[in-house]
């Protein structure tokens, strides 16, 4: 049975990347500009700069390729962490409010700086969001000990998201009109605009905030049993739960920070990763749903960029078409489960 086991994880993980793989060569071809499969090749060689192509490979393509990779798969880890947190299937970033938290800390300094002209620099807009998610993870917390079910605990995390999401858009409307541009399209989700000093930043936070999840994997796997079992093992149950805090904040705030608000992917994938691998194992888990996190949002911007080229799609729009039917599905699936 544990051979059987292990091929199919094996065998799941060997799809992941072949699907990453091919999404990411789809998403090299496909743009407003058409190119070819060797001027792709010869772009990511050394000394080919001055081309045309080079440059929109080098500049604009691989760079949000490897964005909506990276944010992707640390959002799906963000919301893993956060329904081990709270042992509940939809718990997320964007239905608990973190990701709104963290877009209207971002945007409000995002508006004093311009309005100031002041640079904010890659770290400072994660510190931001950072703060945010903060923010409104301390208001969720301190409604979870008032709020027995988790249903209702779900409602008011969406109704943290609507009022931080309605005080961005104020913030917003009364910045100032150079802004405002800017501001609207990141306040919609999107990769595009990464660069490779934000991608630098945005690389160095995630993969700490992974490293550090991956070493507090066999705790989780503890506490996801109870926890009365997960203290009987030994684990301290109040500093696990403050670093799944940190974490799940750390990895929705860097993706808010450089990308904005994207919907669903924090909670849609966790649950195709458990059907998919059939195990719920954290140290499983954790890389698949960074994997599946990065098929799912490189598929997603793929979608955004070529369906209704030249007008491109905000993320969100498009993750929130694939990932609330997989919601609903879980909601229906669950009861019926919790029934029998």
């Amino acid at each position: 049975m544990t051979d059987q086991r292990n091929r199919r994880t094996g065998a799941c993980f060997a799809l992941l990347a072949v699907l990453l793989l091919g999404l990411g060569v789809l998403n090299l071809l496909v743009g407003s500009s058409r190119l070819g499969v060797q001027e792709i090749l010869s772009a990511l060689l050394p000394g080919q700069g001055g081309s045309m192509a080079a440059s929109i490979v080098r500049s604009i393509r691989l760079p949000r390729l490897l964005a909506a990779a990276l944010l992707g798969g640390a959002l799906s880890v963000s919301g893993f962490l956060l329904q081990t947190f709270f042992g509940n299937p939809i718990a997320g970033p964007f239905v608990l409010g973190i990701s709104s938290g963290a877009k209207l800390t971002v945007a409000l300094s995002m508006i004093f700086c311009l309005s100031h002209r002041i640079a904010i620099s890659s770290a400072g807009m994660i510190g931001a969001a950072f703060c945010g998610a903060m923010l409104s993870m301390s208001f969720v917390l301190l409604a979870s000990r008032r709020l027995r079910g988790m249903g209702m605990l779900i409602v008011c995390g969406v109704m943290i998201g609507y009022i931080c999401s309605a005080v961005t858009e104020i913030a917003v409307t009364f910045a100032d009109d150079s802004n405002i541009v800017n501001l609207h399209n990141w306040s919609q989700g999107s990769f595009s605009g990464i660069d490779w000093e934000d991608l630098g930043v945005a690389a160095l936070t995630v993969a700490a905030a992974m490293a550090f999840t991956v070493l507090i994997a066999k705790p989780m796997d503890a506490y996801r049993l109870g926890e009365s079992y997960a203290q009987s093992m030994g684990v301290n149950i109040r500093r696990f739960r403050a670093a799944l805090i940190l974490l799940s904040s750390i990895l929705s705030a860097c993706v808010t920070a450089f990308a904005g608000p994207i919907s669903f992917v924090g909670i849609a994938v966790p649950q195709l990763m458990k059907r998919l691998f059939r195990t719920a194992k954290p140290l499983v888990m954790i890389p698949a749903c960074f994997l599946g996190g990065s098929v799912f949002c490189l598929f997603c911007d793929l979608l955004a960029r070529f369906l209704f080229a030249p007008t491109e799609l905000s993320i969100s729009s498009v993750t929130a078409v694939f990932g609330a039917p997989v919601v609903i599905w879980v909601l229906l699936t669950h009861r019926k489960g919790a029934e029998r």
